[in-house]
């Protein structure tokens, strides 16, 4: 990388005013600014039941708290991943220019959805990955009596 800022960058979009404003819906998880990033469910919003501001409570239960009627202070919760697969029908790659692997996943996120990606790999983790993978099928086949 060379450290220049590019305007296509993720990072950089309320930077540049193109990321869709947040608007919670009852029921989103919103990280509160105005509370340290406190992390709340949205339980009742603005114009409900008299109610002049958002109200959060926290996932797991407790005191509610109020958040601003424009929701400025309230950002999005990403869905976080659960786990990651291999994708289907591709092969991984070694690439000699930058001398790292690369294997083709699937990224399992808690909402359900699924992302797909890569697991970079520099050549001390291809060799780890190696040695796990091995660990990993001689459990197998001990515990099946298969071979994989």
């Amino acid at each position: 990388m060379t450290g220049r800022r590019t305007p296509h960058l993720p990072s950089q979009e309320a930077e540049l005013r193109t990321a869709a404003p947040f608007v919670p819906r009852l029921g989103d998880l919103a990280a509160d600014t105005a509370h340290s990033g406190r992390v709340g469910v949205v339980v009742t919003l603005p114009g409900e039941d008299s109610a002049t501001t958002y109200h959060l409570r926290p996932p797991g239960g407790g005191p509610t708290w109020s958040a601003s009627a424009d929701g400025s202070t309230l950002l999005p919760v990403p869905a976080q991943i659960t786990h990651a697969t291999l994708l289907p029908h591709r092969d991984a790659v070694y690439d000699p220019r930058t001398r790292q692997g690369s294997v083709p996943v699937v990224f399992h996120l808690s909402d359900g959805s699924t992302r797909e990606g890569a697991l970079v790999l520099a050549p001390a983790e291809l060799e780890r990955l190696h040695a796990e993978t091995g660990r990993l099928l001689a459990s197998h086949e001990k515990a099946t009596g298969d071979r994989a």
